[in-house]
């Protein structure tokens, strides 16, 4: 007998017969005997009209009253799993966040889970209730609901499985794994077996979508064992569905390159002719950092003449804030021009098998010039190799590194 958590996303629960089938999945776990609690995210769709309307009342709405709004959706999902399961037999209770408590500090919309009291969840689960949890929200410290942002169930998940000291945390969403990379793209991507929370976080952090990066993140520091599967797979689940997403000491054959992610919400700025002086940077990315502007790759140019330009990426969305911060702070940076251009795609090579092994970016180089294809910026960690081309290429390029580095399927 296991203590387990299930996270059941919104397409998952999207309509009453989607949510019978995750009550019958849910029994089918109780039925093995394991003590079970289940994180559910709103029914997909309700999230966005949640949002909508806030934003059709007010654009600058008081973020207190849209967390008191989006955070209804899940309320609703719980309450109609929880009868669905009583309809099957199955002794279940809905929690919201604030019910638990999932403790959170005040930054409504986007807040933080502090702690999460999980003493009576557990009492609740070995005498055999299902507890039925609200994911992506929790109580601030002005006791108001919060919300964690969007792929909050996800942590939300992880978070209760810590609490509980589950031996897993199962995230079911429309996939049935994590790939090599996205089999849209290339169709022999292979589904992985195991990944390490280090890979799964740069893959997360540089664009696969199949988890939250904050998820990973606190499955990596509590040690909280993840499992990736299908909510439409038909059949009972064995260990061998899904992937397993673990502490690299689970895993015996490291792979020198585990997958290939790609993001195409990347654009590109470039701030020409600037003094080449101790502190220009400091004034350029200061006052990015101050407007809550994402920096993530960062070059610069050898002077020439005592100026030198600057390179770096942002997300898309924040390139019209981007353009009006630098303008604003022109006098004190002092450059001749800004350059964007938002048509670029970020690719990276992931692989903890990076650490013991050279030629990784050489080979990444070779296949993208086998190509024709231009790298307009590069970045490395210890794990992750990321180059930034024109988004023209993205699915030549993805499909070039895949076979490059041998990840196609037999």
């Amino acid at each position: 007998m296991a203590r387990i958590v299930m996270k059941f996303g919104g397409t998952s629960v999207a309509d009453l017969d989607r949510i019978r089938a995750v009550a019958s999945r849910i029994k089918g776990e109780v039925e093995r005997g394991h003590q079970v609690a289940v994180v559910v995210s709103a029914m997909a769709g309700t999230t966005n009209q949640l949002v909508a309307w806030c934003q059709a009342l007010s654009p600058l709405h008081d973020a207190r009253e849209y967390d008191t709004v989006v955070a209804t959706g899940e309320q609703i999902t719980v309450g109609l799993l929880a009868i669905a399961l009583q309809e099957i037999g199955v002794e279940a209770r809905s929690w919201q966040g604030w019910q638990i408590p999932i403790r959170t500090d005040g930054a409504h919309g986007t807040a933080r889970m502090l702690s999460i009291e999980g003493r009576d969840l557990i009492r609740r689960m070995q005498a055999g209730q299902v507890a039925v949890i609200a994911g992506f929200q929790g109580l601030g410290p002005d006791n108001r609901v919060t919300t964690l942002g969007r792929g909050g169930s996800d942590t939300s998940a992880v978070a209760v499985a810590a609490a509980v000291e589950a031996e897993r945390c199962d995230i079911y969403t429309d996939v049935d794994g994590i790939y090599t990379t996205d089999p849209r793209i290339v169709p022999r991507a292979r589904k992985l077996r195991k990944v390490a929370y280090e890979e799964m976080l740069e893959l997360a952090s540089v664009g696969a979508k199949v988890l939250q990066t904050r998820s990973v993140e606190l499955a990596m520091n509590e040690r909280v064992r993840v499992r990736v599967l299908s909510s439409f797979a038909e059949g009972p689940d064995t260990p061998e569905t899904g992937t397993l997403v673990v502490d690299e000491d689970e895993i015996v054959e490291k792979e020198v390159v585990t997958g290939i992610a790609y993001s195409r919400d990347e654009a590109k700025v470039t701030v020409r002719k600037i003094a080449d002086r101790p502190g220009i940077a400091a004034s350029i990315f200061g006052v990015l950092a101050a407007r809550n502007v994402n920096v993530d790759m960062i070059v610069q140019n050898v002077s020439a003449e005592g100026l030198t330009d600057i390179t770096f990426t942002i997300g898309r969305a924040d390139l019209p804030r981007t353009r009006a911060v630098l303008e604003e702070a022109r006098p004190q940076i002092g450059f001749a021009e800004i350059l964007t251009d938002p048509n670029v795609t970020k690719i990276s090579v992931v692989g903890v098998g990076m650490r013991s092994h050279a030629g990784v970016a050489g080979t990444m180089f070779r296949a993208l010039a086998d190509k024709a294809i231009n790298i307009e910026v590069i970045s490395t960690s210890e794990i992750k190799v990321s180059v930034l081309v024109a988004a023209e290429y993205t699915e030549l390029a993805v499909r070039a590194l895949h076979s490059a580095y041998g990840l196609d399927a037999a």
